[in-house]
């Protein structure tokens, strides 16, 4: 195809998206020719467009490549491709507007609006995410879900080299800001140029709807403040979550904990995680009820899962609150040394949080409430409850919001090593990692593999070191002392 022909198409679909009219098309064309480096254009007539923005894209920047604009393995490459997919992306009043319209007949319509003009214009790297390598577990709690997340591109040597020389600057404060919509990027900052955030009102503060770049499950969204504070969980959370998925009740939500260890990756920007996903979690059952005399509608629970949950259900949202703020703040003074469990340091620093995930079932509002602990001692130096030194040849990264709940986000070295880990049981020359041997010949005392078992097998033995990872970071651990201490806990409330 002719360089004019991929410039017309492209354009087709920038005027499609809803930025733009037709009467805008020479101006377009015009501005997507400047960028590739084209000095003219053959005429070319409009036609109904059969490949996609990415395809597309694709043809724009190997013509940039073969003209010196931008070069391959670069930061500049990434500013590049979001300025073109800037493009096919209506600026944000429009897609606030469209949002708006679609919500009117449906919620679902509007975020099927919105993912779908996310991942047209590449902010959501859908290529990069269809490299992650993806595969369930059976366990004693249920199915998991285990990914070896491949997505995020590894940067090279010179990018490196160029992000540590480059300039600091404080702007965006962080990669969580509404400063982001429409920013160009830098050498250690990501582009975002094509950037959308639909604005939420939630109880008189305004907040952002956005989703991740690098999903790391169906329509993972983040639900951000306007303002820049750090996270809290409060009561104020359990009340934000509840109103999220009154506007979005096909989604659930959830935040990550507010301390070190136990909490996400960004814990200076106050921010909730959202989708169209059934977790694990949410799947397993409650396995022995409990009453909170004040809430006589309440149905309250222990789940049946490795990590500490209480499952709360009413059709009264307020009441839901009140019973979740009843147990943060219980939780947050509780201690039990018979089972490690200290509320507070010597030096009045606090340990005890919950990691909460809401969700609507038919008239219900069910919230999860996820004890958390993040005592360190001489034994477990990581973590009293975060994945122990046996488990942390596949996982050692923090138990964050989307783990708790039943899917593993295991690292991209796993990819390679767990190859060699398969030669090593078929006794084939290999580089298998020390630290994954005595794992290696558990299995091979256990199994007999060949080729057409090794691989399944792995994987099987993979979830289950998963299962133990989220047993290691439960505070009240499957056992008779554990549930006993665990039970004391619901009495004390």
């Amino acid at each position: 195809m002719s360089i004019s022909q991929t410039v017309t198409d492209f354009v087709t679909l920038a005027i499609q998206a809803g930025g733009w009219m037709e009467l805008d098309r020479l101006y377009l064309q015009n501005r997507v020719l400047a960028m590739v480096g084209e000095e003219s254009l053959d005429p070319v007539s409009p036609v109904v467009v059969t490949k996609t923005s990415l395809e597309l894209l694709d043809e724009l920047v190997e013509q940039a490549l073969k003209n010196g604009i931008v070069q391959k393995e670069s930061a500049d490459l990434e500013i590049f491709e979001a300025q073109l997919m800037d493009f096919l992306t209506p600026p944000p009043s429009v897609v606030n507007a469209l949002f708006a319209q679609h919500y009117e007949k449906d919620p679902v319509d509007a975020t099927d609006y919105f993912y779908k003009l996310s991942k047209e214009n590449d902010y959501i790297k859908t290529r990069a995410i269809a490299k992650n390598i993806v595969f369930p577990a059976e366990t004693e709690y249920g199915q998991l879900e285990i990914t070896i997340n491949l997505s995020r591109p590894e940067k090279d040597p010179k990018q490196i080299a160029a992000a540590r020389q480059a300039t600091q600057v404080n702007y965006p404060k962080c990669v969580l800001c509404m400063e982001n919509e429409g920013y160009k990027g830098r050498t250690n900052y990501p582009a975002r140029t094509n950037h959308r955030i639909i604005r939420m009102n939630l109880d008189g503060e305004s907040w952002g709807f956005q989703y991740s770049p690098y999903a790391y499950y169906n329509e993972h969204s983040i639900i951000l403040s306007e303002e820049h504070r750090p996270m809290v969980i409060s009561k104020e959370t359990f009340h934000r979550l509840t109103r999220i998925i009154e506007v979005l009740p096909h989604y659930f939500v959830g935040s990550n904990a507010d301390l070190p260890i136990v909490g996400g990756s960004i814990l200076t920007h106050d921010h909730y995680q959202a989708g169209r996903h059934i977790f694990p979690m949410e799947k397993a059952p409650i396995e022995q009820y409990f009453e909170l005399s004040d809430f006589p509608l309440l149905n309250a629970g222990i789940v049946k899962w490795p990590m500490s949950v209480i499952r709360l259900q009413s059709p009264n949202s307020e009441d839901l609150v009140e019973a979740a703020t009843l147990i943060l703040d219980k939780w947050q003074h509780y201690s039990d040394e018979e089972v490690s469990i200290r509320a507070f340091s010597e030096d009045g620093t606090p340990h005890h949080t919950i990691t909460p995930i809401a969700r609507r079932k038919g008239s219900l509002f069910e919230m999860d409430l996820v004890l958390r602990d993040n005592n360190v001692s001489d034994e477990h130096p990581d973590g009293i409850f975060h994945p122990h030194q046996e488990v942390q040849h596949i996982k050692k990264e923090n138990i964050g919001l989307i783990e708790v709940m039943g899917l593993a986000v295991l690292p991209p070295r796993l990819d390679d090593e767990l190859k060699e880990v398969e030669k090593y049981v078929l006794e084939k020359e290999n580089h298998i990692a020390n630290y994954h041997k005595e794992w290696a010949n558990e299995m091979k005392a256990k199994y007999s593999f060949n080729e057409g078992n090794v691989k399944e097998t792995i994987q099987k033995e993979v979830g289950q070191i998963f299962a133990q990872v989220l047993a290691d970071a439960g505070v009240y651990k499957r056992t008779v002392k554990g549930q006993a201490a665990f039970k004391r806990f619901i009495n004390s409330l």
